[in-house]
């Protein structure tokens, strides 16, 4: 004789809420700052003014070279700053620019008057100052901060 058994139907387990979410949720939001973070990074690196960088280390290979007189160094750096604004700013606009009108074209870079009444007018009056009249490293100093305050180059790429 057989007995029936009382046995029910296999038990499904109850359905998965959707709170509390997996740990994995919780770092989500922090990955994601974190790639925006280190993709901004990356892109400010990317796109960084080339032309300024070119011009900050032409500068300082003037300014560290002991073979060139005071005179050479002032020559090569109003050659240098010329060719910065020819590459910057429209020809016609600065070509033909000496003496005082060059000196406030640079200073309307900066928004002051230290080319044209400070240490950089020495770059118009060095060929007719005595040789040792000039303070160089306050002359490079003025001209490093007007390379970095200049704006992007357009004849650059991105």
């Amino acid at each position: 004789m057989e007995q029936q058994l009382d046995l029910r139907d296999i038990h499904l387990p109850p359905p998965v809420g959707g709170w509390p979410p997996a740990p994995g949720w919780y770092l989500a939001p922090l990955l994601v700052l974190a790639l925006i973070l280190t993709l901004w990074i990356a892109w400010r690196r990317l796109i960084r003014n080339p032309f300024r960088a070119a011009l900050l280390r032409e500068l300082a290979v003037i300014e560290a070279s002991d073979e060139l007189e005071p005179a050479e160094k002032i020559a090569r750096v109003s050659i240098l700053l010329r060719r910065a604004c020819l590459t910057l700013y429209p020809r016609e606009d600065v070509a033909g620019l000496t003496g005082p009108a060059w000196l406030e074209r640079l200073d309307a870079v900066l928004g002051g008057r230290q080319f044209r009444d400070g240490p950089g007018r020495c770059l118009i009056d060095a060929p007719y100052r005595p040789g040792g009249a000039v303070q160089l490293d306050v002359l490079f100093a003025l001209c490093r901060s007007w390379a970095r305050k200049l704006p992007r180059s357009r004849r650059y790429p991105p």
